[in-house]
């Protein structure tokens, strides 16, 4: 789910009314590569692979702060020092939240068939949140490229297709339930697709957080200008998905607290709700519909994106830095 600050409010309300009228990427490297030493651990009867002696490998999501600042020298730890860990049971032994030290994203917002989108949410969860309508028959959804370069899990990429709801048990009232969320810095969703490029990330984020995971290859590539994420069709392995976003120039250092929550089901088909909370640290936003060219090929994810009827951008962010919570999901 992606996050939008109050700092460019102004921006994104007006992008809403004429409808109803970061540097820090990766640079070119093997993507899917398993690791030269790597050790198979069981996760829910599964065996997967992970980077040997990695953080995963040594911690299973509990990291002693102290390991981290001596592996990462250059990480603020003073908002992690801030947060308590418990032990949980999602599927298999766990701590909540989980931490992502060092990240980047980039994200667009599109509006899109608001049909489409009620077709692909399921009836239990279109009991307690809807899409969020900006215009008669058009619902938003929101397509964002993370990279996690540093985090317990130790280091993966993801792709994640959300539509934006209301929160369960308020209203929907469309333009103005999103300008309500934009002004909390607290935004709900359903996550339709998330691929991810290890089998560690796959795995815990299918039976611990009940959401749609599959392995594929991605692949960041980063030029003066520009960020280019190409997402692979797991089955032909070409590329399927190329996403080429702008890079801003106007990028804020003030600290940014963005909340993101989604609604799903769980293994048992009980209604969840899970969240994470962002620290950006840079960030920046656009309407301009420049910022991002979205290119579609053939294979599943782009033929899925196809049947949405993707529209007018809304809102493109650049985060080239970004700190990370993800909490377990709960019963709603």
């Amino acid at each position: 789910m992606p996050s939008m600050n109050t700092r460019n409010l102004a921006a994104a309300f007006g992008a809403i009314l004429s409808l109803l009228t970061s540097s820090s990427w990766a640079d070119d490297r093997p993507v899917m590569k398993q690791p030269e030493s790597t050790t198979m651990i069981d996760i829910a009867g599964q065996q997967v692979p992970v980077v040997k002696g990695g953080l995963y490998d040594r911690y299973r999501s509990n990291p002693p702060l102290s390991v981290i600042a001596a592996e990462a020298p250059d990480v603020d730890l003073s908002w992690f020092r801030q947060l308590k860990k418990e032990r949980v049971d999602i599927g298999f032994e766990s701590y909540s939240p989980n931490f992502y030290y060092k990240n980047s994203r980039v994200t667009a917002i599109f509006t899109a068939d608001l049909d489409k989108l009620k077709e692909l949410m399921p009836a239990e969860v279109l009991a307690k949140v809807q899409p969020l309508q900006v215009w008669p028959g058009r619902g938003l959804i929101a397509l964002t490229a993370y990279i996690y370069r540093y985090c317990d899990n130790d280091s993966y990429e993801e792709i994640g297709l959300s539509v934006i709801t209301n929160k369960p048990g308020s209203f929907n009232l469309g333009p103005f339930s999103l300008l309500g969320q934009m002004m909390d810095s607290d935004f709900w969703g359903y996550v339709l697709k998330l691929p991810v490029n290890t089998e560690l990330a796959r795995v815990r984020g299918v039976v611990g957080y009940n959401l749609p995971k599959w392995l594929t290859d991605i692949s960041y590539k980063e030029t003066d200008k520009s960020v280019v994420v190409e997402i692979f069709d797991a089955q032909t392995r070409k590329v399927d998905v190329t996403f080429e976003t702008r890079k801003l120039a106007d990028v804020s250092s003030k600290e940014s607290m963005v909340k993101n929550s989604f609604t799903n089901l769980d293994q048992k088909g009980r209604l969840t709700t899970g969240y994470t909370v962002s620290r950006q640290l840079r960030h920046a936003s656009s309407s301009s519909a420049d910022a991002v060219k979205l290119t579609l090929g053939d294979g599943s994810l782009s033929t899925y994106i196809k049947a949405l009827k993707l529209g007018t951008l809304v809102k493109y962010e650049y985060v080239p830095e970004f700190q990370g919570a993800l909490y377990s999901p709960k019963v709603l």
